[in-house]
């Protein structure tokens, strides 16, 4: 798939491997990291590529590792992997800058569709605005109770927090957020928190 290197980090040797050979086997040159501070050590001599993090270790979360990236001028791009996702923490990977966010099991065909779409970012420009006006056209065909719904769901409310909030039922809120995830063309949630973020709704 790529010259450029796959920088895997994660505390769970199981699952290291399992990263390893899922883009091993799409032709990617991968280098694996036992924690946060393992990838640190090497930012100096970090080759090009990308960068795919868990979320929860010890010594420094992933996100922490994002920050600390961010501060010493490592630019590359960063899909973050959790076994404990929750709504707040994918708006929270999603405003740091990370381009797609994963929860274990991982499908594979997700994690190489994230690694392709955060490898060709260097498009950017138009490339981002003919993105940002097709999401602003997805958005157009929504009512005005599911592009609440939408709001709410990607500012990190729960179904629960949403109902109570709008005046209906989480039942309701779960078949309008259904309807809005078909509109958007959203596979998942980090697809529509990387959508509000692009479209700055």
């Amino acid at each position: 798939m790529t010259e450029q290197i796959i920088h895997v980090v994660d505390d769970d040797p199981a699952v290291r491997d399992s990263l390893a050979f899922t883009l091993g086997t799409a032709d990617c040159n991968v280098r694996v990291y036992a924690s946060a501070i393992e990838l640190l050590d090497r930012a100096d001599t970090l080759e090009p590529g990308l960068i795919v993090t868990d979320v929860r270790m010890p010594g420094m979360t992933g996100l922490e590792l994002i920050d600390k990236l961010k501060q010493i001028g490592v630019t590359h791009p960063v899909i973050v992997l959790t076994g404990h996702a929750d709504v707040s923490m994918a708006v929270e990977a999603m405003k740091a800058g990370v381009i797609d966010f994963l929860e274990k099991p991982f499908d594979d065909a997700a994690l190489l569709t994230a690694v392709e779409r955060g490898l060709g970012r260097q498009g950017g420009g138009a490339k981002d605005q003919a993105e940002r006006g097709d999401i602003l056209k997805r958005l157009e065909q929504l009512t005005a109770r599911e592009r609440d719904v939408f709001r709410a769901v990607t500012v990190g409310e729960s179904n629960k927090s949403a109902a109570l909030k709008l005046g209906i039922s989480p039942r309701t809120v779960e078949i309008y957020r259904a309807n809005v995830m078909e509109k958007m063309h959203a596979k998942t949630l980090a697809d529509l928190v990387r959508m509000s973020l692009i479209a700055a709704v």
